[in-house]
């Protein structure tokens, strides 16, 4: 793997000369990468050609004055910032939180409290509202489209909540609306709504789909908000980019290389079910983050795989059995960081007990690494075909090195599959359907 990269991507751990019949034959490997050429030129000729603006994120700058004097102005005066969003609008921005801790089990908020509220639910948004001085509580409202209906009620609710405060008069410094640009002079809902209350705005670029948008203003203006190096995660990903701006082979492609690898599995082996496991809280959200991008972009047509999140060591404990004895149905990626030596120390006067001697002097860190490297090593040795991410340090420009990563992988996977990765018309019959059984309430 090109050592530029801020991760190292192993799956050696997937073939059958290393793991057993179980495992991946080489040649259908090296098949589905030959294929996956198709999409690594695909993308480097839309880069050219700047046909996908996903590619031009990783270089732009323009966009991050924007970002930051609206962050500014949501953090005057601030207490409590909620930022609405559903989806694309949301997790990306979940997993940039993490970075902060945000989110994770001892999270203590530094600064204002952030809440990311993207799941409608009744109670929790009523709590939610209810906890907070709304005198300082401000509000991002992010929707593509501007005609999403889970944030445009959050939206709406907050407004009620503050007029009933008595606040109304002071409405439009309480919120702030990201959203698409008008299309020929006329605004999308949300937008028009924004300017009709003078609402701050920025736009959501266009050309980017909400699943896809994480290294726009939908993520950097979060991550902005928390305090982050907004310019450090774009660079990540321009690492991972770069060899398919360069030109380099499908097996110097690191994406190039997870897509093929995914595909050959579910073609040779009948890997329907691929499961990602984090050993790091912090990246919780960023495997629910790439269970959507992957589930909306390739489950069309009959096709796809299935993601499943996991998180170690606890998942250990509640689906490893099932892995090792169960189905052998699954394509497993683990993600570990370099732990050893890092955390709480265990003072060895306290680990005098025989049942407890093996932790004396070992750090929180060490127990992680050990149980992540095991359950690698032991999935392996069950013939269950593991790929590794390991990561040095989890910071901005690793975690936009991932973003980039998962993405490119989707799309290539995407090409190779004769699927298109960037919509997603089977979910349109419910949201139809949704307002529709609005309407008729009364």
């Amino acid at each position: 793997m090109p050592s530029s990269l801020p991760y190292e991507q192993r799956i050696d751990t997937c073939f059958d000369d290393k793991i057993g019949k179980d495992g991946l034959s080489r040649a259908a490997y090296e098949k589905a990468l030959g294929e996956a050429e198709a999409g690594v030129t695909w993308l480097k000729e839309a880069y050219e050609k700047k046909t996908l603006a996903l590619l031009a994120v990783p270089e732009r700058k323009d966009d991050l004055a924007a970002v930051r004097d609206i962050g500014a102005k949501l953090l005057d005066n601030t207490t409590d910032l909620f930022i609405f969003g559903i989806g694309g609008s949301s997790l990306g921005a979940q997993a940039i939180a993490q970075l902060t801790g945000w989110g994770t089990q001892a999270h203590i908020q530094k600064g204002p409290r952030v809440f990311i509220v993207d799941n409608l639910d009744a109670q929790t948004m009523q709590a939610a509202l209810s906890a907070t001085d709304l005198k300082t509580t401000r509000f991002l409202v992010v929707s593509k489209s501007g005609g999403t209906v889970e944030p445009a009620i959050q939206m709406l609710s907050a407004m009620s909540a503050i007029e009933k405060a008595g606040g109304g008069k002071y409405m439009k410094h309480h919120f702030a609306v990201l959203t698409e640009p008008s299309k020929n002079g006329k605004p999308n809902p949300m937008r028009a709504f924004a300017e009709k209350h003078g609402f701050a705005t920025i736009e959501h670029d266009p050309g980017v789909g909400g699943r896809y948008a994480v290294l726009t203003s939908v993520g950097l203006l979060p991550a902005d908000i928390l305090g982050l190096d907004i310019e450090a995660f774009r660079a990540g990903a321009l690492d991972v980019l770069k060899p398919v701006i360069d030109g380099k082979p499908a097996k110097d492609i690191a994406p190039a290389i997870g897509a093929a690898l995914s595909i050959a599995l579910q073609r040779e082996k009948g890997a329907d079910i691929s499961v990602l496991m984090a050993y790091a809280d912090r990246l919780d959200r960023f495997i629910a983050w790439h269970c959507q991008l992957w589930a909306e972009s390739l489950g069309k047509d009959g096709k796809g795989t299935t993601p499943v999140k996991a998180i170690g060591p606890v998942d250990q404990h509640s689906q490893l059995q099932l892995y090792l004895a169960g189905p052998k149905d699954k394509m497993f990626t683990v993600f570990r960081q370099q732990t050893a030596g890092e955390g709480p120390e265990v003072n060895p006067v306290f680990a005098d007990d025989a049942a407890f001697a093996g932790l004396a002097g070992k750090h929180i860190g060490d127990l992680v690494d050990a149980e992540a490297r095991a359950t690698i090593d032991t999935l392996a040795k069950n013939g269950r075909p593991v790929r590794t991410f390991t990561i040095p340090k989890l910071n901005e420009r690793t975690l936009g090195a991932l973003f980039m990563h998962f993405m490119l992988e989707t799309i290539i996977a995407g090409k190779v599959l004769g699927v298109d990765p960037f919509d997603q018309p089977a979910v349109e019959e419910g949201k139809i359907l949704a307002k529709q059984y609005l309407a008729e309430m009364k």
